[in-house]
């Protein structure tokens, strides 16, 4: 056991300085967004996909691109459009005919079939379409014609959304929702990072993201997230944080009145996963109450939903879950 730890010790301290590295070529491309590449970053060591929110013109496909050469993987980026049919991502069969007249259907892969997918403004795209996307999420392999083909590993879609309010937009359905292990705001950029952007974007030459990682060393890494112990005190405030969002469980009146329905064990699966993550993009060999209080609102937010309340005495969902994590931490 000792010599268990010892090398998972050893091995997240080599991990601390090579996702260093990747966080600095990321940050050549993407300024100002330290937090957004943080938790993008957490979402992909932790295995899962990330959705990200903001209006247009706020880097989000460029920081999709940045992250795919930084973490040496194969990507392709799908433009979601109302007329988007399933068969666009996943592939299709076509039927060939050979020299001797023999007919023969060959599956054509669709863009799915890559490392990292960008699924640019995926609440355009139709519910079917939708579904289609998320179900391999879920599954890591497509099945067309009764023919099942598996996904490359690692697989994770990085999707980009626009806010809702905006015309044209089909918002996603709460179940697919969870599929997304965080849900990412993107924010206006600040007056200093916006300058910065200003001057050095619109230069002759700009600076090229460097590859600091391959595929392979990305598995390890997961691997490795996997092996990071959690303290009870963690553990417990995960526990009791998770809980308290339900309405059926929660000791917050406020809770029980304005939530309509609370987070499910999947999203304790992905807080705990999460945590681990940024702790070892921070250098830490385990997770602290500090990783829970930053994860809460983007693992948490898009798996609960609240009641309308005429009253309007209804707190926000975010200062909610800011308040319950205060309280289990």
């Amino acid at each position: 056991m000792a010599d268990d730890n010892s090398a998972i010790v050893e091995q997240a301290e080599a991990a601390g300085e090579t996702l260093a590295k990747v966080k600095t070529e990321i940050g050549k491309a993407v300024f100002g967004q330290d937090r957004v590449i943080e938790l993008a970053l957490s979402a992909i060591l932790a295995g899962g996909h990330a959705l990200l929110i903001g209006a247009p013109g706020l880097a989000k496909t460029r920081l999709v691109d940045a992250i795919g050469t930084a973490l040496g993987l194969d990507n392709a980026r799908i433009q979601f459009t109302p007329d988007l049919m399933p068969g666009d991502i996943l592939g299709s069969e076509v039927l060939d005919e050979g020299a001797d007249g023999s007919r023969a259907f060959r599956f054509i892969k669709g863009p799915i079939f890559t490392s990292l997918l960008m699924a640019d403004e995926i609440n355009r795209a139709s519910p079917r379409t939708q579904s289609a996307l998320l179900q391999a999420m879920q599954e890591k392999h497509v099945t067309v014609a009764g023919v099942r083909y598996d996904l490359p590993a690692p697989f994770h879609v990085l999707a980009t959304q626009n806010p809702i309010e905006q015309e044209g937009t089909y918002p996603l359905p709460e179940a697919q929702l969870d599929r997304f292990l965080l849900k990412i705001d993107v924010t206006y950029p600040d007056l200093d990072t916006e300058r910065k952007i200003l001057v050095e974007t619109t230069g002759g030459e700009e600076q090229v993201v460097q590859t600091a990682l391959s595929s392979e060393e990305l598995i390890g890494l997961q691997a490795l997230v996997r092996k990071m112990p959690v303290g009870e005190t963690v553990l417990d405030a995960i526990l009791a944080l998770v809980r308290d969002a339900r309405p059926e469980q929660s000791g917050d009146e406020r809770v029980r009145r304005f939530v309509d329905w609370g987070p499910s064990p999947r999203a304790g699966q992905a807080l705990m996963l999460a945590c681990r993550a940024r702790a070892l993009l921070r250098g830490r060999l385990a997770p602290s109450i500090e990783d829970v209080e930053a994860l809460a609102e983007p693992c948490l937010a898009h798996r609960m939903g609240m009641r309308y309340d005429p009253t309007g005495e209804a707190p926000g969902l975010n200062k909610l879950i800011d308040d319950l994590v205060k309280k289990a931490a």
